[in-house]
């Protein structure tokens, strides 16, 4: 496949998204939103056979955010809800997702991070929210982002519109590891989340999504979650083989 804002490859249940305007920083602009949506939406179907999808950018910048000379020429940013739904397919669908980042992340460009399962970063990112210097705020980020990182770290990161380094990042919990090669460290995660397969992802991602962490609110969803995956003949199938044969799933 081809597109005009994208390097897509696919490698058995892997497929990698590179965003490819180096010319703009990787911006977001309409076309790249839309053919970014498109893969997203193949991956996710419940036919194909990708269970793992990687988003990444440049050597020197992952993504500038939002296309700021589309902006000024136009006199509107766009439709919003396009960018929004394909954070929102990245963040609950049945695959798990991973952004390699390297070099500058901002605003918009945040919101991959804050709806991927697992971020990457080598130690020469930066990752901020400039938008309160332009009288703007991050309002599409901030749903993802707050559910990542918690409210006052992601207020903070909103007030101060400085980048974090890739440790601050860490620390924050925005970025899961530090790498001094991303690309190395993506490739022992493979290790272990090719093993997954599809139907326990999208259980476990729509679980997560309507988990809140309290609790004794959280009770009645937890039990009958378990529930319904002891019902499940494969899982029990698979708990029988390990005890009578101790093999793993994975394991011929």
């Amino acid at each position: 496949m081809t597109f005009e804002t994208l390097k897509v490859t696919t490698d058995g249940n892997v497929c990698r998204i590179v965003f490819d305007r180096p010319n703009a920083g990787n911006a977001l602009n309409a076309k790249l939103i839309a053919e970014c949506a498109e893969i997203v939406a193949r991956c996710t179907a419940e036919d194909s056979p990708v269970t793992v999808v990687a988003i990444e950018g440049g050597p020197e910048v992952f993504c500038a955010g939002g296309d700021f000379e589309a902006v000024s020429d136009s006199g509107s940013a766009g439709d919003p809800a396009p960018l929004y739904d394909l954070w929102q397919a990245l963040a609950d669908g049945p695959v798990v997702t991973v952004s390699l980042v390297r070099g500058r992340v901002n605003a918009g460009g945040v919101g991959f991070l804050a709806a991927s399962d697992i971020v990457i970063a080598e130690e020469s990112a930066r990752i901020g929210l400039s938008e309160l210097l332009f009288g703007l705020y991050p309002a599409c980020v901030l749903p993802f982002l707050i559910r990542r990182i918690g409210r006052q770290r992601a207020n903070y990161m909103t007030l101060m519109t400085r980048p974090l380094s890739a440790a601050e990042a860490r620390d924050a919990g925005l970025v899961d590891v530090v790498a001094e090669n991303a690309e190395r460290a993506f490739r022992q995660h493979l290790a272990r989340l090719t093993l997954l397969k599809k139907p326990a992802i999208a259980r476990y991602k729509a679980y997560l999504s309507a988990c809140r962490g309290e609790p004794v609110a959280d009770r009645e969803a937890a039990l009958a979650a378990n529930r319904e995956m002891f019902r499940d003949p494969e899982v029990r199938a698979s708990i029988r083989r390990y005890v009578t044969e101790l093999k793993l799933p994975w394991e011929d």
